[in-house]
């Protein structure tokens, strides 16, 4: 009874000491083993060795192996590089981690170039001040372009001067959009990508308002209504592509890669999402067609129509995308066209 009494808490010993309780004691945590993986990145094409990556951690990302990979290779900085699990197959994302990709301990990445790279915004930019400048250069009428006797000589036709105000509208809009409304999902594009861009967008500018600034250039057949017409068309187009624009980024938080479907809101220019994917090339056609009634311009509706194939096929691999990402994509809904297209 007296050992049993002196381990109990708050107890005495028989000469009256309090008897101290010992402490009790603090399991310690068993630390986890992390198993630390091997990468090793070839070349995709001739299957060499370019590099050799120890001790990588499991949660690593693709974007923080590319990192490493260019400390080996500094010419071959991140945007240009693509790593892929096969030779042929798709580039892994910048997001994606080592551990949850279908590899062992020991991962296998290959390699290939993109080629110099340029960023989206530069791209957009540069694309977009070429025709705002080329156009003005026709619409001023500078020299060495109608001959010297129309050397600065504005036209005599007000739709030349309307028409000169909505495709600097356009292209200006074009620009502040660029800096402030849009966000990419890709940093970058190839470089040698902006020439052929480029050649697209200044060639046929200065092939349509050759035209519209020329000086036997003749107004449209039913004159100032159907330029009216034209100008609601063509104004209305420009708004509903702005407020689709602004939904669109409101989709996507700063910073992220975010993919979410795009719904209708409360303004009426997005209503067009009920019916189609990808609303801004369809207000972006109209805006061209509209200005093409507007002057009744050949190689502005040429310009129109090769705009639009492009645009299908865009419009198209961004719905097939939706239907593949979100199982509850509504149905309705086509790429560019309602019901059509």
């Amino acid at each position: 009874m007296v050992a049993t009494e002196m381990n109990q808490p708050g107890k005495k010993s028989a000469d009256g000491a309090a008897v101290k309780r010992a402490p009790p004691k603090v399991a310690k945590k068993v630390k986890k083993a992390v198993v630390f993986f091997e990468v090793e990145i070839l070349d995709g094409k001739t299957r060499e060795k370019l590099c050799f990556l120890d001790k990588v951690e499991p949660n690593a990302t693709i974007a923080e192996i590319k990192n490493m990979f260019t400390k080996s290779y500094p010419q071959w900085y991140a945007a240009r590089q693509s790593l892929r699990l096969d030779p042929k197959g798709r580039s892994l994302k910048d997001e994606d981690i080592l551990q949850n990709l279908p590899v062992g301990t020991t991962a296998t990445l290959y390699f290939r170039d993109l080629g110099a790279q340029i960023s989206w915004v530069k791209v957009f930019l540069t694309e977009y001040a070429g025709p705002l400048l080329i156009y003005l250069l026709f619409y001023f009428r500078v020299p060495f372009i109608y001959g010297p006797k129309y050397d600065f000589i504005s036209s005599q036709h007000s739709v030349v001067h309307l028409a000169c105000i909505c495709h600097s509208f356009h292209y200006i809009k074009r620009l502040l959009e660029t800096l402030f409304v849009h966000r990419f999902s890709h940093g970058t594009m190839p470089l040698r990508n902006i020439f052929k861009n480029c050649t697209y967008y200044w060639g046929f500018t200065a092939w349509m308002a050759y035209y519209i600034n020329h000086p036997l250039y003749t107004p449209p057949l039913f004159g100032e209504q159907q330029i009216k017409v034209a100008v609601i068309i063509f104004l209305i187009c420009q708004l509903g592509n702005f407020s689709i624009h602004i939904a669109l980024r409101n989709l996507r938080p700063a910073g992220s890669k975010t993919r979410k479907i795009p719904f209708p809101t409360k303004n009426p220019f997005t209503w067009l999402f009920l019916l189609v994917s990808c609303p801004n090339y369809t207000y972006e056609v109209g805006s061209w067609i509209g200005f093409s009634i507007m002057t009744q311009c050949l190689p502005v509706a040429l310009f129109s129509l090769v705009g639009f194939i492009q645009m299908t096929i865009w419009a198209r691999g961004k719905h097939r995308s939706y239907l593949k990402e979100f199982r509850d994509y509504p149905p309705l809904r086509s790429p560019i066209v309602p019901f059509l297209l």
